[in-house]
Parts: structure tokens; sequence; C-alpha cells
């Protein structure tokens, strides 16, 4: 690209309108309604950032496993929501993913590792269910999908850097402690309090 064109180019991203995140009737745009689904969810916000920082948690290979597994279901998820599968109790488990995730950081919860990534899996079924019910809706059903893909990884690595502060026995404690705010937001998602 020519550098004299990145500034319109940057423009015209953010010319989009932004995704409301769980609102059917705003999605009208592609790459940039998707990349901002997940941002601008405050549950999806809150999984996505504790799928990191458990990760980051257990450290090798959890750290890279569980925050490539995330959004590879996720997309599966969001396959089945586009086709109009029904999945009963979508915010449900989004709110309960941010609760669980979140307290397996808070209490330092080390399953196997096999564990761990299938409790990332089934929640992440709901958070792509949620992101597909937009995409049929979406200008560009594909360039949501990797809007929505890139979005969620950008909040895993948010988490992820987060995380590494493990490495220290204060950083640990601030990583628990997060993990504890984003169970009780998880609570505050499922009673309806957030």
């Amino acid at each position: 690209m020519k550098p004299r064109l990145f500034p319109l180019f940057v423009a015209a991203l953010f010319a989009s309108t932004p995704a409301l995140a769980h609102s059917t009737s705003d999605a009208g745009g592609g790459f940039v309604t998707g990349f901002l689904h997940p941002i601008l969810g405050w549950d999806h916000v809150a999984a996505m950032i504790a799928v990191g920082l458990w990760g980051a948690f257990l450290g090798k290979p959890a750290v890279w496993l569980l925050p490539v597994t995330f959004p590879l279901v996720m997309a599966l998820g969001g396959a089945a929501g586009a086709a109009g599968v029904p999945i009963p109790g979508i915010e449900t488990g989004i709110a309960a993913s941010a609760l669980v995730i979140g307290l397996a950081v808070l209490l330092a919860a080390r399953p196997p590792l096999a564990v761990a990534a299938i409790i990332v899996a089934f929640f992440a079924i709901f958070h792509g269910h949620a992101h597909g019910t937009e995409m049929p809706a979406a200008i560009s059903p594909l360039a949501y999908a990797a809007g929505f893909v890139i979005g969620t990884g950008l909040l895993h690595l948010c988490g992820i850097a987060f995380g590494v502060l493990t490495r220290s026995k204060a950083g640990t404690v601030a990583v628990r402690s997060a993990g504890g705010v984003i169970a009780a937001a998880g609570v505050g998602f499922l009673t309806g309090a957030l």
C-alpha cells in the first residue's frame, strides 16, 4: 500500500458503524463490525481476557493452547449461529464463562491441560454463537468473521500480557486478583447487575 493512501485506508476502517454486542438489528458492517463486537461487549472482554490470564498462569503449552482453542471453537459456534442453529442459554453461557474462568484464575486452578481446553472450548461455543447470529446481516460475513476472531485474539493477548506478571510473587497476586474481579463481573452479568 502506498504511504499516502494509508490515512484514507484508516479513515475507511473507522467509518463503519460499530457493533452493539448481541443486537442483530445493528449488524450491517464487515471487518470493523466483527472486530468491535467482542471489544464493545464487556461480557466478552472479561471472558476473553480471563482465557489469556489463565493460559499465562498455567504456563506452556496452555499459554498458547487456550487462546488458540477459544477462537477456533468460537468460529464453530459462529457458524452454528449464522446457520440459525438454536443453542439455549447463550447469554447465560457467556456470563458463566467470565465467572468460571475468572474463578479458575482466582483459585489458581491447575487442571490437566485437556480439561482446561475443554472448559475454554465449551464457553467459546456461546461466544461464537452470539457473534454468528449477527453474521448473516453483515455486508461481508467472511470479513465480519475475520474481524471477530482477530478482536478475540487481541483480547486474549491482553490477558496473556497481564498474565506474565505471574513470574513474580506480587504479580501472581495481581493476576489472581484480576481473576477475582472477572469472576465478580461474571456474577454481575448473570444477575443482570452489569
